[in-house]
């Protein structure tokens, strides 16, 4: 059998603890063969990836709503690779079917982003990401507001990438009556959380030369708003409803 040489990134004695640790959990010869002998290292090459979701493999559900969505989807796995989460059992139990039906999923593959959404604020994710993707940091006006320590619930969110169709430079009653039936104004948590984990999964830039409302308020009542993610970094503002702005639309996410 051919042996294929890489250069070694464990010492011995972190490779020594980490064969221990299999062995206590039921490695073998006989098992220790398999992944030896397995074609294209498939097997080590699903342990690696395995330990890397954080031991989380994805449902039935959640692989058909990847094949659909293909880079529009965000999930339990990215996560954990950009955010960092160490989801729960009760987390994973709640992410374990997509709410929405494949034929909505394959209306939205093109225009919305679908999010596994984990509890973090966006002050916390703010903190998870490199400082050049945020506008503000220490000086932020909104550092002590309470939306952006509000960590959210863990579902999934379909989110549009673009702002609602016609909703440019209208107020925000206004923009109340163009949301479709079926969708609704997320909050500036979920917005955020997309924005960046969509970026950093992708290396796409939503909403890079737009502002769109949110559901969010400030301690003043004042709407916030998100967006103009250029390379300075992703802004969060405020206005009040009746304000109109050729640079200011709103979001919107598929109920559930």
């Amino acid at each position: 059998m051919k042996t294929t040489m890489v250069s070694r990134t464990l010492s011995v004695h972190k490779e020594h603890e980490f064969l221990l640790k299999l062995e206590t959990a039921g490695l073998n010869e006989e098992l220790a063969q398999r992944v030896i002998n397995s074609k294209g290292n498939d097997l080590a090459t699903k342990l690696v990836r395995l330990i890397q979701n954080g031991g989380f493999e994805p449902t039935t559900s959640q692989k058909r709503a990847r094949e659909i969505m293909g880079k529009n989807f965000f999930g339990v796995e990215e996560a954990v690779k950009h955010f960092g989460v160490n989801p729960t059992r009760q987390q994973l139990a709640a992410l374990s079917e997509i709410p929405f039906s494949e034929a909505v999923l394959e209306q939205s593959k093109n225009t919305r982003v679908l999010v596994a959404v984990f509890p973090l604020s966006i002050l916390e994710v703010r903190g998870k990401v490199e400082h050049k993707l945020f506008y503000n940091h220490e000086d932020a006006w909104y550092n002590k507001q309470s939306f952006a320590k509000e960590r959210g619930e863990v579902n999934w969110q379909l989110v549009c990438k673009t702002p609602v169709d016609n909703s440019i430079s209208k107020n925000w009653q206004e923009q109340q009556a163009l949301i479709a039936k079926d969708d609704e104004v997320p909050s500036a948590q979920v917005i955020v959380y997309t924005i960046i984990g969509h970026y950093l999964a992708t290396g796409e830039r939503l909403f890079e030369h737009i502002y769109v409302r949110t559901s969010s308020v400030d301690s003043g009542g004042y709407r916030v708003y998100v967006g103009y993610f250029d390379s300075l970094g992703l802004y969060v503002n405020y206005y009040w409803d009746d304000n109109r702005r050729d640079y200011l639309g709103v979001s919107s996410a598929r109920k559930f």
